[in-house]
């Protein structure tokens, strides 16, 4: 029996500490969480705060340009669809998400539902039992923009992080999730 262990390298926690020094700052255990989770967010919202809602600020269908068909490993042209929203908890904006969606690799039940605009992502992938997986791509502190400034009421840097989620090898959605880098603070 081999009773040797093999060092893993955890290339998120490298990239979370490297964020922390560069930028003189420590992110709590639940920040580092939401940043490194290649689940679900709304989950762990859920279990930490109660169950969250999402208000829709956008969504549209528009034809993949070179970045989103790169982004989505799809074809210039293709449709793909936008969508913007705001995880809410206890009537506070949480979470910020962006999301672009590769519609030709979604059934047309879970197409239904993205439109409709009121299930988060993470809860729509379990109710079709999508066996996907998650790939964080970067993790980054950026400014806000006009409109997160608003909807936050801060003046903050956001804390984001960009991934796309992988059904059998195929991308089908690149997301963007921001948040104020004050948010998550207090441990659970």
């Amino acid at each position: 029996m081999n009773t040797k262990g093999s060092i893993v390298k955890n290339e998120i926690h490298n990239e979370i500490k490297k964020i922390e020094a560069e930028h003189n700052l420590h992110f709590s255990n639940t920040q580092k969480v939401l940043l490194s989770i290649e689940g679900s967010i709304t989950a762990i919202l859920d279990v930490l705060y109660g169950k969250v809602s999402i208000f829709t600020l956008d969504q549209h269908f528009e034809r993949a340009d070179d970045e989103k068909a790169e982004m989505l490993n799809l074809s210039n042209g293709d449709e793909v669809h936008h969508r913007e929203v705001i995880i809410f908890g206890h009537g506070k904006p949480m979470i910020y998400a962006r999301s672009y969606i590769a519609l030709p690799r979604c059934s047309k039940e879970a197409h239904e539902d993205i439109i409709k605009g009121k299930i988060p992502i993470g809860r729509l992938l379990k109710k079709y039992k999508v066996e996907s997986r998650r790939e964080i791509k970067e993790i980054y502190i950026e400014e806000p923009s006009a409109m997160l400034k608003e909807l936050f009421k801060t003046d903050e840097d956001f804390v984001s992080r960009d991934y796309v989620v992988i059904e059998h090898g195929e991308r089908i959605m690149w997301t963007k999730e921001s948040f104020p880098i004050s948010y998550f603070k207090k441990e659970i």
